[in-house]
């Protein structure tokens, strides 16, 4: 293990902002990790533990340590008749593990295709899309416990997951580095189709019942069709959490809105499509200097070239503004902002 000084972390977040930390290093393995983690104890240095970077604003100056689990390795733990437990190592690219599982006769997790990232961020974030989270096929984890300085187990009730929420990203954030993943998975596929957009491209393509490979090829096809690749156009994906209001609340906002796209959440709660909302306030397809919004997705938060978090932020924020002062409801964004 050795830090870089001043690395450049442009290439390794997805609004591709250039951005510099202090110090930086990559781990695949504990006895890494716990050096790593010795130096920034002894240095007092703050820490952040980065994956794909998909899920992130990264300020241009990032201060302290930043460290990059790389653990490897799609392994198949136990395998019933109709079921299996695969354990992922936290490095692996999420959309190249779905493609993979598919391969291997394992669903569950295509309607998650080409969310961009790594394993390791999927838990953190509870991931989700097209009517599927992470947390359906979730198992359990290895974790770094930073107090008690060792690997820990975590199961499915202990990681606390909600929705685009977890124990990672709440009530314990910065204790746990999470270091592989397990999935139990169902070698019978059964095709989740609560999400309408999808339903309707399936039904477009003349098809009825779909297979686990229709449904994924349907997923990316859609996803590439609303969303640039971060590789073309800096983005994190979903800029905005779809809010969650009382069904009071709704039935309001539906006499005055009577299109106001919704879904129903827990009872007596709906969730809001974030995007309708955003593209209603007029904000779709804006462009602010070197940031601004998709012109196929209101959701989404571009970065031009030569934008940086500040730019982003302030036009966040002017969108939030904008949509409270129209709807009544308040945005939160979904992607972490650091530090």
């Amino acid at each position: 293990m050795q830090w870089q000084n001043n690395a450049d972390l442009t290439a390794q977040n997805s609004f591709g902002f250039s951005v510099t930390a202090e110090h930086y290093c990559k781990v695949d393995q504990i006895d890494q990790l716990e050096d790593a983690l010795k130096d920034v104890e002894e240095h007092g240095w703050p820490l952040l533990v980065l994956g794909g970077g998909s899920n992130l604003v990264l300020s241009e100056k990032i201060p302290g340590a930043v460290i990059s689990v790389m653990t490897q390795g799609v392994n198949v733990l136990v395998d019933d008749e109709d079921s299996a437990i695969v354990e992922v190592g936290a490095g692996e690219n999420w959309h190249d593990l779905v493609g993979q599982l598919l391969q291997m006769g394992l669903h569950g997790l295509e309607n998650l295709a080409l969310i961009p990232g790594n394993v390791g961020a999927a838990p953190v974030q509870n991931i989700g899309a097209y009517g599927v989270e992470m947390s359906d096929c979730f198992h359990s984890l290895t974790a770094y416990d930073m107090q008690t300085k060792g690997l820990v187990q975590l199961s499915a009730e202990e990681c606390r997951f909600g929705y685009r929420d977890s124990l990672f990203k709440s009530i314990e954030k910065g204790r746990y580095i999470i270091w592989s993943v397990r999935f139990c998975l169902s070698s019978i596929f059964k095709p989740v189709l609560t999400y309408r957009g999808l339903v309707d491209y399936l039904a477009e393509q003349g098809i009825n019942q779909p297979s686990s490979h229709q449904v994924y090829k349907a997923v990316c096809d859609i996803r590439m069709s609303k969303l640039p690749s971060p590789a073309i156009i800096g983005n994190a994906g979903s800029f905005f959490e779809n809010p969650v209001v009382s069904e009071a609340d709704f039935l309001s906002l539906k006499l005055r809105y009577q299109n106001i796209v919704a879904f129903k959440d827990r009872a007596g709660f709906y969730k809001l499509a974030a995007g309708w909302l955003i593209d209603q306030a007029g904000w779709k397809g804006h462009i602010a200097g070197s940031v601004g919004v998709y012109d196929q997705q209101a959701l989404v938060l571009i970065n031009k070239g030569g934008g940086d978090s500040v730019a982003l932020l302030a036009l966040a924020s002017k969108i939030s503004d904008s949509v409270e002062s129209a709807f009544g409801v308040k945005l939160k964004i979904e992607p972490r902002v650091y530090p």
